[in-house]
């Protein structure tokens, strides 16, 4: 099964209204038109409406870091499935590491989210994957289980065909370190094959990123197990010389 890669830069809480159009413009000049990976970009939520018009019409597609879990009403703070889609977005982030740890996100609500993403043609990006201390107790399966368990008892393994997963190991975000791509390939593998105990089709055209800390200098390594089917891009997606490395390496 080929497995068109997928490339997602991450920006975070980070950049102005002129470097996030910035980033965009070098993103767009510096992408092939031929280019054999699909590439979306996730800005602060403030920054969508003017990021999603300088994409009007290229080939680099919009996403949110999040999504409520709520269609309307007096949910403060929250942005829609709906919301988003005005504004052309056709990903969302859900369940990120930050979320879960910082802000008390629990399975159930990152599958809540998941839920309303899919039921207003969002792809959902489910992030999961193990702290370093889980990973020390070999909990790294055990907890990819119960994150992936809560999103498909609610939506059923059917979802993820309008889904991605990424995996992210916790410990290697931000810190320098990345998993070894025969760490990475391996939990890969297995999210993959849990999903084809339920659903062999589902699982075979699942894109299962990668992201925890890929750069340029390991990100064609990375890519070219036979899980990774591309990465969920933090710091480095800041720079456009280094996402478009990464995306090139796709």
């Amino acid at each position: 099964m080929s497995r068109r890669p997928l490339v997602v830069g991450n920006w975070k809480m980070n950049g102005t209204r002129a470097s996030s159009m910035q980033l965009v413009a070098d993103i767009l000049a510096g992408l092939p038109g031929d280019a054999r990976a699909d590439v979306g970009v996730c800005p602060s939520a403030v920054f969508i409406p003017e990021v999603s018009a300088a994409l009007a019409g290229k080939n680099v597609r919009l996403g949110a870091q999040n999504v409520a879990d709520q269609d309307q009403g007096a949910y403060t703070g929250e942005v829609s499935a709906a919301m988003l889609r005005e504004f052309n977005c056709t990903l969302a982030i859900v369940g990120h590491s930050e979320r879960r740890a910082i802000y008390g996100e629990t399975d159930a609500m990152v599958a809540a989210r998941y839920a309303k993403a899919i039921d207003h043609g969002v792809t959902p990006i489910l992030c999961v994957g193990e702290t370093l201390e889980e990973r020390e107790a070999n909990a790294t399966f055990k907890v990819v289980d119960e994150q992936m368990a809560a999103v498909l008892d609610l939506c059923g393994v059917e979802s993820l065909s309008k889904a991605v997963i990424a995996y992210e190991p916790v410990w290697a975000i931000g810190t320098g370190r990345t998993a070894t791509t025969e760490q990475a390939q391996e939990v890969h593998a297995y999210i993959r094959a849990q999903i084809a105990a339920r659903d062999a089709n589902v699982a075979a055209n699942l894109q299962i990123l990668y992201g925890g800390s890929m750069k340029p200098d390991n990100a064609a390594a990375l890519m070219s197990q036979p899980d990774v089917d591309g990465g969920l891009i933090g710091g480095a997606s800041l720079d456009a010389k280094s996402f478009l490395a990464i995306c090139l390496a796709a």
